[in-house]
């Protein structure tokens, strides 16, 4: 075959394969199941959820759907342990046949959440509803599995972090300090201490190192500085708007007087959890597929945000807020709020990156959607041509919105491309059926 036409065909040929037509009951299945995921989501909102936890609870609830799917259709569905590094202490039961599939699902993804949730308790309604349409040997065998599922959780290292050595701030205008307005200590220091899935280690993929802080106006760092700086100066209408829809920050805060409100606001992760729901539903996926693409895409993003915070201590780099108001201009303040942790490198890049990869493999590069994810929260609607457009967008937005240098950027768009190819070299078998 020509190797041109070979490549024009290949991405349609994937498409065809992993997103194909279904019917109108299927859609609805699907639907449900992401009506479910929004429920989990809204939840992390209300908790003020960290980036990174909230893509910890996203992979282990949607893992145990996937589990229960795989264990009912084992020779489409392998199990995603046998591509973990972790090896499962506590073996899955034994095949069941399940009678309400689709409500199983369901259950397994809502009550891996309950136990997970610090206000897991929020969802026992809507597992209680679903509770009535299994049986009584259903709901035992499906408490088994989501048992497996958070013991497994349990000893990820998460548990211990609260005994493990607290962090404080280094002294030296190179490291990262509390910034306004409420100077927040930093979050999950020692997150690179949790066992990703699928990688090696939290350093497999290490970033350059950052460019070395300088205030000579002829260095590397302060014309990186300026860059920040200047175009937030410029105060442009577009790259404003681009910066608000992307900032996913939910630790920002409002002042008012000597008041202090938090202002709600969904993770990155929560975000392209949103795009994935817009797009299986577009894509009308049947409900196997739609609990594969959202759990493949929160075990990526589970290990690129342990492998973006091994790099964010490790460098331990100082904002541009903290340099531009010491240095430059006292009154500056950037677009978005600061979040409270090292700048070095960009959790939204690596995270937005390595989401694009998976994404565009299961749904074709040129997949079209509307992102309505941020409607809730009063900001308009964005189209984008591609998963990687969309990408590109969150990435360059964290620089118009101040909080972050350009090579954070670029090395935060190479580690998340990095983490993605591995786990989807790694996935090849589940690409494939």
């Amino acid at each position: 075959m020509n190797k041109v036409v070979r490549d024009l065909l290949l991405p349609l040929l994937f498409f065809h394969l992993l997103v194909p037509q279904h019917s109108s009951g299927q859609r609805a299945y699907s639907k449900v199941y992401i009506d479910d995921l929004k429920a989990i989501t809204d939840i992390m909102v209300y908790d003020v959820t960290s980036p990174v936890a909230a893509a910890r609870y996203y992979a282990y609830s949607t893992l145990a759907s996937y589990e229960t799917l795989a264990l009912q259709q084992n020779d489409k569905h392998p199990s995603f342990f046998n591509f973990f590094q972790r090896p499962l202490k506590n073996q899955l039961p034994e095949y069941f046949e399940l009678e309400n599939k689709v409500i199983a699902y369901r259950y397994a993804l809502l009550s891996t959440a309950l136990k997970l949730l610090p206000s897991g308790t929020k969802l026992i309604s809507r597992i209680s509803s679903l509770k009535t349409e299994l049986g009584e040997n259903e709901i035992i065998y499906i408490d088994k599995i989501v048992q497996t599922i958070v013991d497994y959780a349990n000893q990820d290292g998460f548990l211990k972090l609260n005994n493990l050595k607290r962090y404080t701030p280094k002294r030296g205008a190179a490291f990262w300090q509390p910034t306004k307005p409420a100077y927040m200590a930093p979050v999950e220091p020692n997150w690179n201490s949790l066992a990703p899935l699928f990688l090696k280690s939290s350093d497999q993929f290490l970033t350059k190192r950052p460019v070395k802080y300088d205030l000579n106006p002829s260095s590397d760092f302060y014309k990186l500085l300026l860059e920040v700086k200047n175009v937030t100066d410029q105060n442009d209408k577009q790259k404003n708007e681009i910066a608000a829809f992307w900032d996913c920050n939910p630790y920002a805060i409002s002042q008012i007087g000597h008041l202090e409100f938090g202002l709600k606001k969904i993770s990155p992760g929560g975000h392209w959890m949103g795009i994935a729901s817009i797009a299986a539903y577009k894509a009308r996926m049947d409900i196997d597929r739609t609990i594969f693409t959202h759990t493949i895409l929160a075990l990526s993003m589970h290990d690129a945000f342990i492998a973006c915070w091994d790099e964010k201590y490790r460098s331990d780099r100082v904002r541009p807020e903290t340099v531009i108001n010491k240095h430059l201009d006292k009154r500056w303040s950037p677009l978005l709020q600061t979040p409270p942790f090292p700048e070095y490198v960009s959790g939204h890049s690596v995270v937005s990156s390595a989401s694009a990869e998976v994404l565009t493999l299961i749904f074709g590069p040129n997949f079209s959607f509307r992102d309505t994810t941020e409607k809730e929260f009063g900001l308009k609607t964005r189209s984008f041509k591609s998963f990687y457009q969309a990408a590109e967008e969150a990435c360059i937005s964290r620089l118009y919105g101040g909080i972050h240098y350009r090579d954070a950027i670029d090395e935060g768009i190479w580690q998340g491309k990095k983490v993605a190819s591995f786990i989807i070299e790694k996935m090849k078998p589940h690409f494939t059926f």
